[in-house]
């Protein structure tokens, strides 16, 4: 037989299997379709051994056939008059900008190919309170801020001068911060999204944690929905991606992805040899998304409706990003003979379209049908997250100054006739001989754009992005949960990490404040000691516990419910850390004043997830952060990849997190009763972080003299005085975690065999120390005519005679950093350097932080203020058997 013979009978054939298809789609609908579909690759698997080729994607082209759009409810005509008004003022507010500061920044293409996606979605979808009393939860594109604010604009909630102080907030009256930032905008803002891949993981932990809320009682179920704005470049962070199978398997039908993929990142394509549609459906529908495409606007609908044979859809998927966007910046005339000239049908197919028509045909990420269509297809779905995936081009509407170029996303300048050709092309009533100022343009409050919008608007609950504290303050916690760990513990030896258990075990009982704890472990929950709190409050699982535990006949079994409290997040820092964010935000995003405790590997805290702790700040967090196994001696054995001397340094940067290192039970107690009561009865903007080791030690009982609490809040106090008062040599020794032992140990000795006199402090904050010194310093810069400030730590070591000697398990620079402000010669032992694997007694040797190295480091310093002789430092080197040729442990 012929092949022209053969090829028609295979054209005939897979007509009538088509038609018959058709037919079973009609009178069956597509749930029978699919059966059938399945029926038959079951068979043929069985019978003839035909494996289908497998694929992870579906033909390029819009999931949502054009015969199955639902009728958009609003005016296109009027909604794209209000499009187009809030593109101008975006543009003119990033033009307007850089003429004033030549370099300020700020971004013009992104919100530009975003347009339509969010204004479909402002005038539809964005639900600011839902008929039971919630709302919907939006993550904003970082670089699309412009154009949100340029909306708010025309909703009256931004005055004209805020906009002509785009980036410049420090001007009178204030301006727009770059980007979302709650921290800079606490009215407006609620999620700092521009900090790639942020966004995309937050919104995922957030969704869950409003299941979480749902199942535990907190909350009502409302069907409020959590968007996540991404864009496609934004995808190849690990943190976009990383944590997509959590959705699905935790069935987040409130969670809906909309990313806009223009094609392109910063400097190029984001696939120039691929297809990033394809590749992100092939990740999300893997890990159990549905997955909405919008491609094609409907200007495509009747090619492709007319494709019978799939030639030109089959045409769509063969061509790379990097040709599509090529496309996008040429003629129509390029665009027919590089797309359709490949074949004399596809060319067929258009030879009614002018080379005009075929370059205004849209995308689907333009058409507010399409993308319509596609919303409205995300919120009725159940039992899966949605993504949609919009193409998009990117600097839309910018023509020659940048649509669709390379160069599109620093674009921050326009000239006068690139300013015309927007202004003509988006119909904005500004005349030619004002363009040059790229004035900003707002109807009157009766024009019909504006009561449209407003109109929208109320229908849904109000304006948005809005933040704002929904939760009322609790009441202050009873001191009574408290007061057992200022007894100490009668020599007993425990951890500080048990401590805190039990304490945390105690507030779970509280019958007001139980209920709002969170707890958060990344799957070291048994390394921390909370194993008890399994069979307390149970494991939070939306499905509850489907199978019998291994250990079920212990009392401490693994116990999950859908009611549990736990979050056992597995082993991820990134995911805990959201669920901290969700839980510590909850009192603006939920009215619920949760109360999160993320415990965690404290070498797994700042160093690996600081972008995401910034990002908390940012958002006014509240919460504890308490860093286990902490310092660099005192976790034994694990060697230099866990154990941590330098979180308390990484720390200092965060400006409204409180740090400390407790050493003793009634610190750590009386840290988190002060931390709750500013947090959640004050309602500070402020977090915390505590480091706990694992090191059994006997807790002594709170000294009686002085203001401790006081002290301990402040970050020194006077823990144990010399009990050799008369003796002419005097120091002092501060002493922080588990190395105040050391401290104190090393006081015992210096007394009784070199006759010093030495004073024991207990540093627990050289966080706050640093912080009231420089708040000090600060205002007698300012007040050079009025009495100084003294700063705390002078305050209270100005009486103590000799040298100090601070010796804790993290690095010298923390001390250090309170140099000019201790009365004395100031002696730093601390751990930097590479972790090893070893005990705890080896380790302190080997960094020196020891007793023996803390008592040779205060002999030294009194011999430099000449109260002895040098001879007495080297004999106390052969007494105490230490090495002087050791290696430096800095650089071993």
């Amino acid at each position: 037989m012929a092949q022209t013979e053969t090829d028609g009978l295979e054209v005939l054939e897979t007509r009538e299997w088509v038609d018959s298809l058709d037919y079973v789609l009609s009178k069956g609908g597509p749930n029978r379709a699919g059966r059938l579909l399945q029926q038959l690759a079951l068979h043929a698997r069985r019978e003839a051994g035909i494996n289908l080729p497998f694929s992870a994607t579906t033909p390029y082209q819009n999931t949502i056939p054009s015969r199955s759009q639902p009728p958009f409810p609003g005016s296109q005509e009027m909604e794209r008059r209000i499009k187009s008004l809030v593109r101008w003022n975006a543009l003119a507010m990033v033009v307007r900008a850089n003429k004033i500061q030549e370099g300020i920044g700020g971004h013009i293409s992104t919100f530009a190919s975003a347009a339509t996606l969010y204004e479909v979605a402002f005038n539809h979808f964005f639900r600011a309170q839902t008929e039971s009393g919630d709302r919907d939860v939006v993550y904003f594109q970082g670089h699309a801020a412009p154009g949100i604010y340029s909306r708010a604009y025309l909703e009256g909630r931004i005055s004209k001068e805020k906009l002509q102080n785009f980036r410049r907030e420090l001007k009178p009256g204030g301006g727009l911060s770059s980007y979302p930032h709650p921290w800079l905008m606490p009215e407006f803002w609620e999620f700092p999204t521009v900090s790639m891949g942020l966004g995309p993981i937050q919104a995922i932990y957030h969704a869950r944690f409003i299941k979480y809320l749902e199942n535990r009682g907190l909350k009502q179920t409302t069907g409020g929905k959590v968007w996540g704005f991404l864009g496609d470049g934004e995808m190849d962070e690990p943190e976009s991606l990383g944590s997509i199978t959590l959705a699905s398997r935790e069935k987040l039908d409130n969670l809906i992805f909309v990313v806009n993929c223009n094609l392109q990142r910063l400097d190029g394509p984001v696939r120039g040899n691929g297809k990033i549609i394809q590749e992100l459906e092939a990740i999300f529908r893997g890990a159990g998304w549905n997955v909405i495409k919008v491609i094609w606007g409907s200007d495509w609908d009747s090619l492709i409706q007319s494709d019978r044979d799939g030639l030109l859809v089959k045409r769509l998927g063969e061509v790379s990003d990097g040709q599509y966007q090529k496309y996008f910046v040429e003629s129509g005339a390029y665009f027919r003979q590089n797309l359709f000239g490949s074949d004399p049908r596809l060319l067929k197919m258009v030879e009614h379209l002018s080379d005009d028509q075929l370059a205004r045909m849209r995308l689907g990420g333009h058409d507010p049908i399409k993308v319509h269509a596609a919303y409205r297809a995300a919120m009725d779905h159940t039992g899966q997250p949605t993504i949609i995936l919009a193409k998009t081009i990117k600097g839309y509407g910018l023509g020659e100054a940048g649509e669709g170029k390379n160069i599109t996303h620093q674009q921050k300048k326009l000239n006068e006739d690139e300013l015309q050709m927007f202004r003509s092309r988006f119909g904005i009533p500004i005349p030619d001989d004002e363009l040059h100022n790229a004035p900003f343009y707002r109807p009157s409050d009766d024009s019909a754009e504006i009561k449209y919008m407003q109109a929208r608007r109320q229908q849904l609950g109000g304006y948005m992005p809005t933040r704002k504290v929904r939760a009322a303050a609790l009441k202050s916690v009873p001191d009574a949960h408290f007061d057992e760990f200022h007894k100490g513990t009668d020599g007993r030896e425990v951890s500080t990490t048990m401590v805190f258990v039990r304490l945390l075990a105690k507030l779970l009982r509280d019958p007001e404040l139980g209920k709002l704890i969170v707890p958060i472990v990344p799957d070291e929950a048994r390394t921390f000691g909370m194993e008890a709190l399994f069979r307390q409050v149970g494991i939070y699982s939306s499905v509850g516990q489907n199978y019998e535990p291994v250990d079920m006949d212990t009392l401490l079994y693994y116990k999950e419910a859908k009611n549990g409290q736990i979050l056992e997040e597995g082993i991820t820092e990134s995911g805990s850390m959201c669920s901290f964010i969700a839980a510590g935000c909850a009192y603006a995003n939920h009215g619920i004043n949760t109360i999160p405790f993320f415990i965690y590997y404290s070498m797994f805290g700042f160093q690996r997830i600081g972008d995401l702790i910034w990002a908390a700040a940012d958002m006014r967090c509240r919460g504890f952060l308490v860093g286990g196994t902490a310092g660099r001696t005192t976790l034994a054995g694990e060697g230099l990849q866990h154990q941590d001397g330098h979180s308390h340094v990484l720390a200092l940067p965060v400006p409204n997190l409180h740090c400390y290192d407790p050493a003793f039970a009634y610190e750590i107690a009386i840290i988190i009763q002060d931390g709750i009561k500013r947090m959640y009865v004050d309602q500070e903007s402020i977090f915390y972080y505590l480091t706990v080791g694992n090191e059994p030690l006997a807790m002594p009982e709170m000294p009686q003299n002085g203001n401790i609490r006081e002290g301990v809040l402040k970050g020194l106090y006077r823990f144990k005085a010399s009990t050799r008062s008369d003796a002419k040599l005097r120091a002092q020794l501060l002493g922080s975690g588990a190395i105040m032992f050391e401290v104190l140990k090393a006081q015992q000795i210096l007394e009784e065999k070199y006759g010093v006199g030495a004073d024991v402090w207990s540093v627990t904050s050289y966080k706050e120390l640093y912080r009231d010194a420089n708040d000090c310093e600060r205002w007698n810069m300012l007040h050079p005519a009025d009495a100084a400030k003294v700063p705390y730590v002078t305050q209270t070591l100005k009486d103590a005679a000799g040298p100090f000697i601070a010796a804790s398990d993290y690095m010298k620079v923390l001390p250090e950093s309170l140099g000019k402000w201790v009365p004395g010669q100031l002696v730093s032992l601390g751990t930097d350097g590479f972790g090893r694997s070893e005990s705890r007694v080896a380790l302190r040797d080997f960094f020196e932080v020891d007793a023996k190295h803390i008592v040779l480091a205060t002999l030294g310093a009194l011999a430099r203020e000449k109260k002895i002789g040098t001879d007495v430092v080297k004999r106390a080197i052969q007494e105490l058997g230490i090495n002087p040729e050791k290696a430096n442990p800095a650089v071993s």
